[in-house]
């Protein structure tokens, strides 16, 4: 993306959110590896990569994160396969609208955090399915040990001898 339009995200951002600029693609991917980024804007036309190849770098350091592309020509073929693989949110055409581009950030930020949100919950619902397995094997062997000792002292209870003297010993 060009200075100046980084420049003119930056102004346009910085009062609501940490903004976090680079120059380059592989620039961005040093910065995704240090810092947790919710939301990558990228020019689709950026020197050494385009912006559909960056986004396609970012899926295994951070799944999560929404991306949005910027483009000033219409590349059709390549906008169809980056949508239909999951890897834009959103696309903007330059120049863009600040107000729909604010608009379009702040969905992009609520749909990460419902993402965010899925996430942890799945992460939670595996734990208890896991925990819910493991307290149902413990009261599976409690109730087999149970049914093992009834049985048992049921069988006894029939074998009891029925002469007095053994009643006499017993109390």
């Amino acid at each position: 993306m060009s200075p100046v339009n980084l420049r003119t995200l930056e102004r346009l951002f910085r009062r609501d959110h940490q903004v976090l600029l680079a120059q380059s693609g592989a620039e961005a991917l040093t910065l995704l590896e240090q810092h947790d980024v919710a939301l990558l804007i990228s020019d689709q036309r950026m020197p050494e990569m385009t912006g559909i190849e960056l986004m396609k770098k970012t899926v295994a350091l951070r799944p999560h994160m929404v991306k949005i592309l910027l483009t000033g020509y219409t590349d059709v073929g390549a906008l169809i396969e980056a949508i239909n693989c999951g890897l834009v949110y959103r696309y903007l055409t330059k120049p863009w609208n600040n107000d729909d581009l604010r608009i379009t950030v702040g969905r992009a930020l609520e749909h990460y955090e419902l993402i965010k949100s899925k996430h942890i919950l799945e992460m939670v619902n595996q734990r208890l399915r896991v925990r819910l397995g493991q307290i149902t094997e413990l009261a599976t062997e409690g109730l087999e040990e149970t049914a093992a000792f009834g049985s048992e002292g049921s069988m006894e209870m029939r074998a009891a001898p029925t002469k007095p003297e053994a009643y006499a010993l017993l109390g």
